[in-house]
């Protein structure tokens, strides 16, 4: 099962910082979502993109887990040269990722720059 099955994704910038929310479709899937997507799984799947720290924002009552990926826009999207300098695209590289609730994102991809 792929993110996508269970859930849409919405992605943003904030000068250098990238957002990510992911929004079930039914309510009794977010807690498959809030399992399986962790600060070390985002950055796992978007390494060599978002350089910084991680942060995760479970949203239970909307059923939903939002991310917020610092130093991860090349500078803002007044300084870079990306084509996608607004991060549009982070959500929907996000959606073909599988659930893996069962994976183990804290022992040898835990990344010191997750608070």
């Amino acid at each position: 099962m792929k993110i996508r099955d269970i859930a849409l994704a919405r992605s943003g910038d904030k000068g250098n910082r990238a957002t990510l929310s992911l929004i079930a479709y039914d309510p009794a899937d977010y807690a498959r979502l809030e399992r399986a997507l962790t600060a070390e799984c985002v950055l796992a799947h978007y390494q060599g993109v978002v350089h910084g720290a991680v942060q995760c924002f479970p949203l239970p009552h909307l059923g939903a887990v939002h991310f917020v990926m610092n130093d991860a826009l090349g500078g803002g999207v007044t300084r870079s040269l990306a084509l996608d300098a607004h991060g549009k695209t982070l959500s929907a590289a996000i959606l073909d990722l599988a659930l893996d609730a069962d994976k183990d994102w804290t022992a040898s991809t835990l990344d010191p720059r997750i608070p």
